[in-house]
């Protein structure tokens, strides 16, 4: 495939290292940023949620199951808005260079990957501080984190071909954003619902892909105590539906970024 080529890999990478560093040109701090936005986010979070709202359920850590939420949704939404104006952003490229469309979309999600990495670190250290107990079953981190950035790249690669007819996509997809954090299971636990006794709603819940990833993190990483959505739904078959619409999306993006590709140069 011309997507693997030695010449597209290398454009690749240029497309990364450019991104990254026009994010922070001008910035007095830098790639400081990288670290102290999580942290400014989270702060502000805790003393609303945690202090004031007493959203905390009592469970071990909650904190930080707090900010691992915070720095696990942040790439969902950085790696998505990045995406979807990427091919409208590199449209002078576009224009020029005869290459596999799929490399710009695809260099700004990992570009959002790479600034995931440097907040885990964040999350961990921060963890060890609060003497959350590593072993072989943190290392669960890698398949979740496969999965949000195939999930990622789906909803990327079908937003920025929207994205350059429709320009309508950013608000909407904005608004959409907003939605989903507080529907997922980001600020609040499961256990949380639990408490209150809205089991149904728990369940509703855990077939979003983004609620099961984060109780799955939480459980495996922070503490065993954190419900996952396997443990509250009793048809199994159901339960894997969240860990399978990642992969759909992912298809579902491909197809209709393959489709509209060829017109990307003629609208632009």
């Amino acid at each position: 495939m011309d997507f693997f080529s030695k010449k597209n890999r290398i454009l690749l990478k240029e497309l990364i290292k450019t991104d990254f560093k026009l994010r922070y040109q001008g910035s007095l701090v830098g790639y400081l940023w990288s670290i102290l936005k999580p942290l400014m986010m989270f702060t502000i979070m805790y003393l609303v949620f945690v202090r004031f709202l007493r959203f905390d359920d009592g469970t071990p850590h909650y904190t930080v199951g707090l900010l691992l939420g915070m720095v696990f949704w942040s790439f969902f939404t950085e790696a998505t808005n990045m995406g979807m104006l990427s091919i409208v952003s590199r449209g002078d490229l576009l224009r020029k260079l005869n290459f596999p469309k799929h490399t710009i979309v695809i260099s700004s999600v990992l570009g959002a990957a790479i600034n995931f990495l440097i907040n885990l670190v964040v999350v961990f250290l921060f963890a060890l501080i609060n003497q959350v107990e590593f072993g072989l079953h943190t290392l669960v981190i890698i398949p979740l984190f496969l999965e949000v950035l195939v999930l990622a790249m789906g909803c990327a690669l079908m937003l920025s071909s929207l994205f350059v007819k429709y320009r309508d996509i950013g608000p909407i997809w904005e608004v959409a954003l907003q939605a989903g954090m507080y529907a997922s299971p980001i600020i609040y636990s499961l256990n949380f619902l639990l408490k209150g006794k809205n089991i149904f709603v728990a369940k509703i819940m855990m077939l979003n892909p983004i609620a099961q990833m984060l109780q799955d993190m939480r459980h495996f990483i922070v503490s065993p105590v954190n419900v996952r959505g396997w443990d509250i739904v009793n048809n199994k078959l159901i339960a894997l539906i969240p860990y399978m619409i990642p992969f759909v999306i992912l298809a579902l993006g491909l197809f209709f970024f393959n489709k509209n590709a060829k017109r990307f140069a003629e609208i632009l």
